[in-house]
């Protein structure tokens, strides 16, 4: 029978039946919905509460070594790193990690942080960067060949003279002075080009009797951005 032509007591007891039947589906949906509701409202906030957590840690750590307190300040990024690994934190709290061995005198043991970086971050500078101090670890290590094998082309073009001054460096601690005197030529022209100072790798060159090579006029589109 159509729904238009049943009485009001037909068309109460047809709602009836049908509450009863969909009402387990209804209801569940609305407690499924308020469960996904709260659930993404909680992890916002679980989220948002870990960042600040390591945030503050972070900034502790900041101040610490500021004030040269090296003791503290390994404990802050190791817990940074152990208790907030998924963040960006961790990755600033390896290079410190990696600074605090080098002013140790430790260079050896900035190694295992900085090759943490350069492979796993997931900001592409903060790669480059990493992979240009690891660079100049292995050369202050006696590991040349492992620092120009780390630089290896293609080299950013963001960090074209640091990068060709490190691989001079390199190449310098080889003795091998053609290789480092033409590494530092690029790095000078590279840091010219960039509006940089270039005052010390002119002084490497003098050193090696090398001079500076011939520049081309600025591009509009050179990259100005380098590792500091």
């Amino acid at each position: 029978m159509a729904e238009d032509y049943l009485t009001d007591d037909e068309q109460l007891d047809a709602l009836k039946v049908a509450l009863a039947e969909y009402a387990p589906w209804l209801i569940g949906g609305v407690v499924i919905g308020a469960a996904v509701f709260f659930g993404f409202r909680y992890f916002q906030s679980h989220v948002t509460e870990r960042a600040i957590k390591a945030a503050t840690q972070f900034s502790a750590m900041s101040v610490a070594m500021q004030g040269n307190e090296h003791a503290k300040s390994r404990q802050l990024a190791e817990g940074i790193i152990q208790d907030y690994g998924a963040t960006p934190y961790a990755d600033q709290a390896q290079l410190a990690l990696a600074r605090l061995a080098v002013d140790d005198g430790q260079s050896e043991k900035a190694i295992a942080p900085l090759t943490q970086v350069m492979n796993n971050s997931k900001d592409a500078d903060l790669r480059q960067i990493a992979r240009l101090r690891l660079a100049r670890v292995l050369t202050d290590e006696g590991k040349a060949d492992q620092a120009i094998s780390t630089l290896a082309d293609p080299i950013p073009p963001a960090f074209s003279a640091p990068y060709h001054e490190a691989r001079g460096d390199a190449y310098l601690a080889k003795k091998d002075l053609p290789h480092a005197t033409a590494e530092y030529q690029a790095a000078l022209a590279a840091a010219d080009l960039a509006g940089l100072d270039s005052s010390l790798l002119e002084l490497k060159l003098q050193d090696l009797g090398g001079t500076a090579p011939m520049l081309k006029t600025v591009s509009a589109d050179t990259p100005t951005k380098v590792e500091r």
